[in-house]
């Protein structure tokens, strides 16, 4: 145990990510600011009898000076509150030695924390790409996933300690390239659950009860899931694109909405490019790319 970490934040984010380390055993003292007098309730605040009956995280109103042993200091905060929260860090005094100050944004780079490493902070970024939508169960979530960071040598150091502290893997993302990075995660998570809302559409226009179509879609995607977990993305590929069946797609299109059809194809031509990839026959292919139009 040697990290001594400060949590600004207690969103879902910083909460999950808080509890990861706890869990990890690697914290030495974990305290939290946030805007409102109490804390909120999450397990962390709440006594714990592995800790003499003390809660494992501290709770503190506003933006204090830091504890001198202070290792890192987390800003858990939305992008757009990120150089307010700065500043008042800036404001609440010097840093402690050798402090690290890392954001989790995944889309801006450490240039919004410049004034902090003006003040003698080092900085850096750590973003897991994981999705976090309840900070009870999520800390689980965040061992063994992909984070991306960076930052200055120290700043970097400091987030390659988090990232091996919870069993993850660091991916080194320049700044530059921050947004189109964060832009794949936004494809990979909320787009899913926008997917998964379209397909669902589709099923209670195919007669099915509305509180039954998402039940029945999300195990089908937990499936896909294993298969690209335990096959890989091209080989997971499966139905009529990747077979080449192009009466099939074709019945699809003549019986969807003029905004389904436009979703179907958009997505149908990303299919076709992985099926092509595959082997899929060039006529089929050929076929089916005139069906989906060329985007």
């Amino acid at each position: 145990m040697s990290e001594r970490i400060v949590i600004i934040g207690p969103g879902r984010m910083g909460l999950a990510l808080g509890a990861a380390l706890h869990r990890s055993g690697e914290l030495e003292r974990l305290t939290y600011c946030g805007r409102s007098i109490e804390p909120p309730p999450h397990p962390l605040f709440e006594p714990d009898d592995r800790n003499g009956g003390e809660p494992a995280a501290e709770y503190r109103t506003g933006i204090l000076p830091l504890p001198p042993e202070t290792t890192v200091l987390l800003l858990a905060v939305p992008d757009a509150a990120l150089a307010e929260v700065t500043y008042d860090v800036v404001r609440a005094g010097s840093p402690p030695p050798g402090c690290a100050a890392l954001h989790l944004s995944g889309a801006l780079s450490t240039d919004v924390l410049e004034p902090l490493h003006r003040a003698g902070y080092a900085i850096g970024s750590i973003h897991p790409l994981q999705t976090v939508a309840d900070p009870w169960r999520s800390a689980d979530r965040l061992f063994g996933v992909a984070f991306a960071i960076t930052g200055d040598p120290a700043g970097s150091r400091a987030a390659h300690r988090l990232v091996h502290a919870l069993d993850g893997t660091a991916l080194v993302i320049p700044p530059n390239l921050r947004p189109i990075y964060h832009a794949a995660a936004v494809m990979a998570s909320n787009y899913i659950v926008a997917l998964v809302a379209a397909a669902g559409r589709l099923l209670e226009q195919a007669g099915v009860a509305p509180d039954e179509a998402a039940p029945a879609l999300v195990p089908l995607v937990a499936g896909t899931i294993e298969n690209m977990q335990q096959l890989g993305v091209p080989a997971a590929l499966t139905g009529p694109i990747a077979r080449g069946d192009s009466d099939t797609v074709r019945l699809h299109l003549a019986r969807l909405s003029a905004v389904d059809r436009s979703l179907y194809s958009a997505l149908g031509r990303e299919v076709l490019r992985l099926a092509r990839a595959a082997g899929v026959d060039p006529r089929k292919a050929d076929e089916i790319e005139e069906l989906l139009g060329h985007g």
